[in-house]
């Protein structure tokens, strides 16, 4: 088995940023893609206007491409901030100000998966205030994922990168997880299986698959070093895919790696040319 057998979506928010939002889901369409995920796209505001929402909602409608993967409003990404819902004060508020709005948006374009990302940690607040709203916060999102039949995200994020970020581990992020389960008893809580962030940790991630495929909502890969396509790094990613359908996983694979020196159209070339890759059953 081998790199054409999986079903890829293409990350807006890292791939074809060289064109404006609304060109993007057109611009995956045109490459090969049946479906797109995004970060939240509106780094600025948790609730953007009703006729910003309408617009991107049309242009993915339009390119005929499925929404597969949404963030909740998290900061500034790319940027500093690595999400917000355990931030004290105005980031947590708006955060929860854009639970409802980012779950109508992907509930009206059929999308299953909602990514939370935790927050970095902050000087001066004791780590267990900030746990302690995160997981209220968490619930809030939880709740909300359910509404429109998806699931809630947890991603665990890399310490070179993200060295505020507390969620640095295969393990950290299902425990977090799971007390997400215990405390909504909903059961929609899952892993997010970042294969660049856990090699950055140095993570055995064949042992990462093998203890947590089953617990894993979606998974993303880029090459590691560099955040490139595959085959610009060492990782094994056809390897560690086909580890992950043998233990059970058959979900989307998220393409977020950096097109790096050429335009985004053109950093596909290590896929088989078997498009399009591939429709989500229905």
């Amino acid at each position: 088995m081998g790199f054409e057998d999986r079903r890829f979506d293409v990350n807006l928010s890292i791939l074809f940023t060289e064109l404006p939002l609304l060109e993007r889901p057109a611009a995956a369409a045109a490459a090969g893609f049946t479906a797109v995920e995004l970060w939240w796209p509106w780094p600025d505001t948790p609730t953007p206007e009703r006729s910003a929402l309408h617009a991107l909602k049309r242009a993915i409608e339009d390119a005929g491409v499925r929404l597969t993967g949404l963030n909740f409003y998290a900061g500034q990404l790319p940027g500093p901030d690595r999400g917000a819902l355990s931030l004290p004060g105005e980031e947590s508020r708006r955060f929860r100000a854009n639970v409802d709005v980012a779950a109508d948006f992907a509930g009206s374009l059929g999308c299953t998966a909602l990514n939370a990302l935790y927050g970095n940690r902050v000087d001066g607040v004791d780590p267990a205030e900030q746990d302690a709203l995160a997981l209220e916060n968490l619930v809030l999102a939880a709740r909300a994922a359910d509404r429109i039949g998806a699931a809630l995200l947890i991603e665990a994020l890399n310490t070179a990168e993200s060295p505020r970020y507390p969620l640095v581990s295969a393990p950290a992020a299902v425990e977090m997880a799971d007390r997400v389960d215990a405390a909504t008893g909903l059961g929609n809580a899952k892993f997010l299986m970042d294969l660049y962030h856990l090699s950055m940790n140095g993570e055995d991630l064949p042992r990462v698959i093998e203890t947590y495929a089953a617990r894993t909502g979606h998974v993303q890969i880029a090459d590691n070093p560099g955040r490139g396509a595959p085959g610009t790094g060492s990782l094994p990613l056809e390897y560690l895919l086909d580890r992950l359908r043998k233990a059970g996983y058959d979900g989307w694979v998220g393409l977020e790696y950096e097109p790096g020196d050429r335009p985004s159209a053109e950093a596909f070339d290590w896929l088989p040319r078997r498009p399009p890759y591939r429709e989500a059953p229905r």
